[in-house]
């Protein structure tokens, strides 16, 4: 074996897994974040697709660093639209800042300290991102906790019954609001979801990388199943979304300052808890192109 084959091997091996005993999450321990080897990273992301969502932590990453370690699974995506209408970091406007910090009456982030009910992020886009990365700059004491559902399990798990009456259903994607139920900038209010604005997708929906289905809802608000009575919608969404976040499903991040976290956005959904308003909390995101549901 060569100098290089054995250090190439030597990287990949420092590289820990550590399962969170759920049926999803993981922490990712011998990795460098900045400073990445191609085997290291390929472990990372063999951990991503084994586990959906991972945790490297007390790697402080500055932007640029969050930026490049973004580009190594593919091009970035362009974040939603800020709460103020503009990028809140002029210098970098693939980063989304999430935060309830409010300087000169100008919101530094999106979502406050509320709370953020499940969903999947930017599923109102035709082809929504693949995969979202989260560092922590500053954390509250308590609460603002991270939960994610694995939805490869919640479509596992419905009865054949279900799934064969769901087969090929197509699912609104409301994109007037966030996942705080906070109205993004430039739309009015929706009242009946048959009307709401933003992508149509498949109900079940195939991950392009490991073959495996997965339940594909989205976000509660303003869903519904085209095709359907709206009533009869109504009902079987919220029979979807109380499966699809039962407890056994969940796995929940309790966030420490230097926190990187990585999920696989095509089957997963998560939710945030609210904390004190008083209290900074700063997160900053990229997130990867993704592909049409299919």
């Amino acid at each position: 074996m060569s100098p290089l084959t054995m250090n190439r091997n030597l990287n990949a091996a420092s590289v820990k897994v550590i399962p969170s005993g759920r049926s999803v999450g993981a922490e990712v321990r011998g990795v460098d974040l900045r400073n990445l080897t191609d085997e290291a990273f390929g472990a990372l992301e063999q951990a991503l697709y084994d586990h959906l969502v991972v945790v490297v932590r007390g790697k402080r990453l500055t932007d640029p660093e969050l930026i490049a370690f973004g580009k190594r699974f593919g091009e970035l995506e362009p974040p939603g639209m800020s709460i103020i209408g503009k990028p809140y970091i002029d210098e970098y406007p693939d980063i989304l800042v999430i935060s309830n910090i409010v300087e000169n009456d100008i919101p530094q982030g999106n979502l406050g300290a509320g709370e953020a009910t499940w969903h999947t992020d930017m599923s109102y886009r035709e082809k929504p991102t693949s995969i979202a990365i989260l560092h922590a700059l500053e954390v509250p004491p308590s609460g603002g906790n991270t939960y994610f559902a694995n939805q490869y399990l919640a479509y596992e798990t419905l009865s054949p019954e279900l799934r064969k009456k769901l087969e090929g259903s197509m699912l609104v994607h409301d994109e007037t609001y966030n996942s705080a139920g906070q109205l993004r900038k430039g739309f009015k209010e929706i009242t009946d979801p048959r009307q709401a604005p933003g992508a149509r997708h498949p109900i079940f929906r195939t991950h392009p990388k490991t073959g495996r289905r997965a339940l594909y809802l989205g976000r509660r608000r303003n869903g519904y199943i085209i095709g359907m009575p709206l009533a009869e919608s109504e009902q079987l969404l919220d029979q979807l979304w109380a499966h699809a976040s039962r407890p056994e499903l969940v796995w929940c991040q309790q966030w420490q300052a230097g926190d990187t976290l990585i999920w696989d956005n095509r089957c997963l959904i998560h939710r945030r808890d609210q904390f004190d308003a008083n209290a900074r909390r700063m997160m900053h995101r990229v997130q990867i192109k993704g592909e049409r549901p299919e």
